[in-house]
């Protein structure tokens, strides 16, 4: 009996009523709800998400580093106006180049040394005639995929002078119109 009215009073003090609830009608951990307590039996908010939808889910989205960045109407549409880049790929045993679409990412025209129809007719793979093959091949191959303008920007590493130039200057001789980007 003694027992029974300090809990009233305690029940009283917190939520204003002198009623006494059982367990099964307080809220309970698996009902998706946060707890009635000030605090969370297991200190994290019975591991509910901000919005109370998912229990049980820990993975957040990723927020931006720098949400109030300002984006130039240039940087929004630079890969719609200029689609098509240009990609030189040199090593000391062969040359590669492609023309990618920059928004859909797919390669319309790739030419190398290492393939079988240039391989054969090249003396060497990576000298500078070899590059201006790439580049007539390249040209013929954007010009099937109707192909006419693409931007190149060179890598870090690279600069634009030597076998990079000779593979663009043969692009442009044969009727691919290249933006070129030097920083």
């Amino acid at each position: 009996m003694m027992l029974r009215l300090s809990f009233r009073k305690l029940c009283t003090h917190f939520n204003g009523g002198g009623e006494i609830r059982s367990l099964s009608h307080t809220s309970s951990f698996h009902s998706g709800q946060a707890s009635l307590a000030p605090r969370s039996f297991f200190g994290v908010e019975d591991f509910l998400d901000d919005n109370n939808s998912r229990p049980y889910t820990y993975q957040k989205e990723k927020k931006s580093k720098t949400p109030n960045k300002h984006v130039s109407f240039k940087q929004r549409t630079v890969a719609f106006m200029e689609p098509f880049t240009l990609d030189v790929f040199i090593s000391k045993r062969f040359v590669s180049a492609s023309i990618t679409h920059r928004v859909t990412c797919k390669q319309v025209a790739v030419a190398g040394t290492n393939s079988k129809d240039i391989k054969a007719a090249l003396k060497s793979r990576s000298d500078i005639p070899a590059c201006l093959a790439v580049g007539k091949i390249l040209s013929d191959r954007a010009r099937e995929a109707d192909v006419f303008t693409a931007s190149y920007t060179p890598r870090e590493r690279d600069k634009f002078e030597g076998k990079i130039r000779a593979v663009v200057q043969s692009l442009i001789d044969n009727g691919i119109d290249v933006k070129i980007y030097l920083d």
